[in-house]
């Protein structure tokens, strides 16, 4: 690759204003580029450069201080001499400073500017692998998907290295345009499984200061969700998610992204089942060898009811040592059996991971604490209870720029904690275009979640023919269980007036849903997070949530007598899960709608006031790290 030599706007802090000139390892063959503009404007630094280096999937690198990597906009033009590449990011143009760095490469131009101007964490920073079977906007089913593709961008933001690996989902379809950004890294795997050796291409992309990496395989090229379509689940999912895992581990040996691998020190996030065998890997297919001595891995609890089961002849298609097979054996009770010479024998992926990972985390502290019971913990009670020294809950949070009812252009009327109009003029739009009567003194509860077991759906359906007796309004929005999207338009059928139930699942009528409805109800069976209570009290939406797991960490019980009679508190909550309790909640809410005005007010400011932001998740989940790099590897 030909030397290059580049000036660069280097932004630097108030209390250091002075540039970095940087020499290049040898002095041999430089050239320089051309420069054709660099201009300060109210937007941001606008930085031009011609290069002479022609490969587009170069990313160079400009980091500013105080946010995360800058993003690099289309390519304007190409002509013989090389490419022209365009980088805009918004600053403060009093403290920004031009700099000259002279470097070899590329990859040197990135390293020097990112030794200067990267912004840094609190404390130390780490080069940090998430390994998900989604991330969003990439792949979703769920909230693990949202987890994936916000935390990345806020730790890199707090100044880490960090990199997401994923499978690349293609099924020939107009969705597959969401990888167009993500350009085939040209760096091809051998992965040892399953009584076969397969290949396994990488593609990246470099997006929000995050290198998204997607693992390729013609198993991840099908129809359906990322898991199974409209027959049911996949039967190769084991082997789809054990390709996953193995090329997660590969990825920072073998992938310059940047110009230079991640390295051996890295810091694994494994999330669920469908990554859980990293752990596994790292402790005996790496340590041994003396490979990753020096990482830690980390394993994020989704949801414990899905663990990655499967029979215990299976064992052999991991790709591991059999001496480790004790790390993932497992025998379900008597019960659980299938038949009277079933010797209930299987291997458990989940279980693994519990026992490799250097530490466990979940999306709550609540469910933290649930997972050890055994109402909670799915069998692995006593598993995760031997290992509670390092299980730690952390809230998940939102994408406050998505959700935010002063901007959000899914909503028809905007409005904000200090100016609460437009929300009563969200109802009435919300309630006009469902073809309800337009009135704002009655109560409008809200549902969004899937139509299933976990979600309480059938609390509401038990409790519904009672709930319509009232002077209510009632929206639902959901899809799943094909019984229960059928009791929905029968019950819109008989309750013309006061009930509409949209079967299926649209982001816009999610948002008009949030900002219109007064009260969202969530009576889930078991919640290890929540999203839709957070989003609702962002909206000044009043939350009535079935007290478990993430809604009992987040949703603090309505005091009217608290703080000198000013109230206390950010919605209901109920226990047991039964009709009559969840009933009894909810004519207290609609009673305090109707008939107490201020308490209302109050309860929707307090929401809205509620910290619920990715960057305060992020700096929890740094404390975690640090924790795991104190001590020698679990396993080592």
């Amino acid at each position: 690759m030909e030397a290059l030599q580049i000036s660069c706007t280097v932004v630097t802090c108030k209390s250091s204003p002075t540039t970095t000139a940087f020499k290049p390892r040898s002095t041999t063959s430089l050239k320089k580029s051309n420069i054709f503009g660099i201009t300060n404007s109210s937007s941001g630094i606008l930085l031009s450069l011609k290069t002479s280096i022609t490969d587009r999937e170069i990313r160079f690198r400009c980091y500013q201080d105080g946010i995360s990597i800058s993003d690099a906009e289309e390519i304007d033009a190409k002509d013989k001499d090389g490419i022209f590449m365009t980088y805009k990011k918004k600053t403060d143009p009093g403290v920004s400073k031009i700099g000259e760095v002279i470097a070899e490469s590329v990859a040197d131009v990135g390293e020097a500017i990112e030794e200067v101007v990267k912004p840094k964490a609190a404390g130390e920073t780490y080069s940090i692998v998430v390994v998900s079977s989604e991330a969003v906007p990439y792949s979703k089913t769920g909230g693990l998907g949202d987890v994936c593709g916000s935390l990345p961008i806020a730790l890199a933001a707090r100044g880490h290295r960090v990199m997401v690996v994923s499978p690349r989902y293609v099924n020939g379809s107009a969705s597959d345009k969401i990888y167009k950004g993500a350009l085939d890294a040209q760096c091809r795997i051998k992965i040892p499984c399953f009584e076969a050796e397969h290949e396994v291409a990488f593609f990246h992309e470099y997006r929000a200061g995050v290198d998204w990496v997607f693992a390729d395989h013609p198993s991840y090229h099908r129809p359906g969700n990322p898991y199974g379509d409209q027959f049911g689940a996949y039967g190769d999912n084991q082997f789809r998610f054990t390709l996953l895992s193995h090329a997660a581990c590969e990825a920072p040996l073998v992938l310059p992204l940047g110009g230079f691998t991640y390295g051996e020190k890295c810091m694994f996030l494994v999330n669920d089942w469908h990554a859980s065998l990293v752990p596994v890997l790292l402790a005996s297919k790496y340590r041994p060898y003396g490979v990753y001595k020096d990482a830690r891995s980390i394993l994020a609890i989704h949801n414990l009811a899905h663990q990655g089961v499967e029979p215990a002849a299976t064992y052999k298609n991991f790709g591991l040592p059999a001496e480790w097979h004790g790390a993932l054996e497992w025998v379900f009770p008597t019960w659980a059996r299938t038949h009277a010479l079933d010797t209930g024998e299987a291997v458990n992926i989940m279980k693994g991971a519990i026992v490799t990972a250097d530490r466990i985390l979940t999306v709550s502290k609540g469910y933290a604490w649930e997972i050890t019971t055994v109402e909670g913990g799915y069998g692995l009670d006593g598993l995760i209870s031997s290992r509670e020294s390092v299980l730690d809950g952390i809230t998940n949070g939102i994408d406050i720029d998505e959700w935010n009812p002063s901007s959000d252009v899914h909503i028809p009327f905007h409005y904000s904690i200090d100016d609460l109009s437009g929300k009563q003029e969200c109802k009435a739009a919300l309630q006009k275009e469902l073809g309800l009567p337009v009135r704002p003194d009655v109560p409008l509860i809200g549902f969004i979640g899937r139509l299933d077991y976990q979600k309480g759906i059938d609390m509401i359906e038990a409790a519904m023919p009672e709930l319509m007796m009232d002077d209510v309004q009632f929206i639902m929005l959901g899809s799943g269980n094909a019984r229960m999207e059928d009791w929905m338009k029968a019950t819109e059928a008989a309750y013309k007036d006061k009930y509409r139930g949209w079967v299926g699942f649209n982001v816009p009528i999610s948002h008009r849903i949030t900002a219109g409805a007064d009260i969202l109800l969530m009576p889930s069976r078991f919640e290890p997070c929540g999203l839709n209570q957070l989003y609702a009290m962002r909206y000044g939406t009043i939350p009535v949530v079935h007290c478990t797991g993430g809604l009992r960490d987040t949703v603090e019980n309505f005091d009217p007598f608290a703080n000198e009679g000013s109230g206390k508190g950010t919605g209901w909550t109920f226990s047991p899960l039964a009709k009559d309790p969840m009933l009894g909640v909810l004519r207290i809410a609609m009673d305090t709608y109707r008939k107490h005005k201020d308490s209302w007010k109050g309860l929707m400011k307090r929401g809205m006031e509620q910290d619920f932001t990715w960057d305060k998740a992020a700096a929890q989940y740094e404390q975690v790290f640090k924790w795991a790099f104190m001590d020698p590897p679990y396993v080592k």
